[in-house]
């Protein structure tokens, strides 16, 4: 990939804001020492019950806290993820929902974590300080070089920038390089000391091996719950198809063989219509046992893969398709399936909700993640839960710890992104 260079004009922008950013961090340094003393003073107060009543408010605000810095780390190419243990599902709102309330609180070892990353960013915070006294410090100088100096020497005192007692011109040319020094190091050295905060924000602020399992955990166990469902869900489908469908016609078939052999001696017309009849009931028979197989995994998909699948299904779309991929190998076929039925169900969804007429799908791989996009120029407000198969999508993901993204604004478009961690299998470039 090309890499853009960057202009001086984007790099003080880039600097500007992360001075901006530093301040805030600094900000919330201060305000660590506040939230660190109320809450520890009303935790201590939980012994004798009367600090229950503050706990889940200061909570609620420390968590927050935490969370605009972990925010702040990912900007800087350092993500922090929320270690904090799911809410009980069910909390009376009564002094027994409170208590379990609190208990859930301090039961968590990511509350002891906040505390003591609140005790230590009292410090460690006003680092993002930083970059704003760089801006200052070189501010001063080149306003000490345009001229400043002069009533300070004029009251017989110099002034002193860095090394250099400014006092006359040449020192305030010095001061002025020397600010220009400083300035440079404030348009390259804020972010960099940002990232090394984001750091301590992730050792403190992120989750502990053991939460990470937990976490794991609780997701296997949803997905798999979610798999065997759609698993269930695509039995009762196959079996409700072949019971209305080829069972049907098969049925249908038998009989009609058998007034054929009534009707042969009798009445030799009759029994050739039947026939007809017959063979043109096998013919439908065997359609939708292919329109079945079809539908458990298209032949298209298993001989040539999801780029040309992905191509058939924008083909057989009355709506405007266009499809992109990039995939310089097959993937696993359960993958292969996951998102080919995924767009097929999205496509579906533009043409019957959306009321589109435009619809781009593009599909790429990166750093062993299948990425695919399908946008549509619909009327937008697209919802899980207003039933159009989205959650179906979603928990058919999640099978393979997938994700899918939606930004669906009302007045569209909408565009739906989807991930799925998978490794290439054999050699093959498509591309349309």
């Amino acid at each position: 990939m090309k890499t853009v260079p960057v202009t001086w004009r984007g790099r003080v922008g880039r600097a500007t804001l992360d001075t901006l950013v530093g301040v805030a961090i600094a900000t919330g340094a201060l305000l660590s020492v506040v939230l660190f003393v109320t809450t520890a003073y009303f935790v201590i107060l939980c012994v004798i019950g009367i600090g229950f009543l503050a706990l889940p408010y200061l909570t609620r605000a420390v968590r927050r806290l935490c969370d605009l810095n972990r925010r702040a780390a990912a900007r800087y190419g350092v993500p922090v993820e929320r270690p904090y243990r799911p809410e009980p599902e069910v909390i009376e709102k009564d002094i027994v929902g409170w208590m379990r309330r609190c208990k859930w609180i301090l039961a968590d070892p990511a509350t002891w974590r906040d505390l003591l990353w609140l005790l230590l960013n009292c410090v460690v915070g006003l680092v993002g300080f930083v970059p704003a006294a760089l801006l200052y410090y070189a501010g001063e100088g080149l306003f000490l070089a345009c001229g400043l100096w002069r009533p300070l020497a004029d009251d017989g005192h110099g002034r002193w920038y860095a090394f250099v007692t400014v006092g006359s011109w040449p020192a305030a040319l010095a001061a002025a390089l020397l600010a220009l020094v400083v300035l440079t190091g404030w348009l390259f050295l804020g972010a960099p000391v940002l990232k090394g905060y984001a750091y301590f924000v992730r050792f403190l602020l992120g989750p502990t091996r053991q939460s990470q399992l937990a976490s794991r955990v609780q997701h296997l166990s949803e997905t798999r719950s979610g798999a065997l469902d759609i698993q269930a869900a695509e039995l009762r489908r196959i079996e409700r198809d072949l019971h209305d469908g080829a069972q049907a016609r098969l049925v249908s078939l038998g009989l009609q063989l058998g007034a054929v052999d009534r009707k042969m001696t009798q009445d030799p017309e009759e029994a050739r219509r039947l026939l007809r009849q017959a063979r043109t009931s096998s013919v439908q028979a065997l359609r939708e046992l292919r329109d079945l197989v079809h539908g458990i995994h298209p032949p298209v998909l298993a001989e040539r893969g999801l780029p040309d699948a992905l191509r058939a299904l924008g083909l057989a779309s009355p709506l405007h398709v266009t499809v992109v991929v990039d995939l310089p190998a097959r993937l696993p076929d359960p993958v292969e399936s996951a998102v080919y039925f995924a767009v097929s169900e999205l496509l579906t969804n533009a043409l019957k909700h959306a009321d589109a007429q435009r619809v781009e799908v593009v599909a790429w791989r990166e750093d062993d993640t299948l990425h695919a996009r399908v946008t549509d120029d619909g009327r937008g407000g697209a919802d899980v839960s207003a039933g159009s198969g989205l959650e179906g999508i979603r928990r058919r993901l999640a099978s393979f710890d997938g994700v899918l993204e939606i930004d669906s604004p009302p007045g569209g478009p909408t565009v739906m992104k989807m991930e799925l961690p998978c490794a290439l299998s054999s050699p093959k470039t498509s591309s349309s």
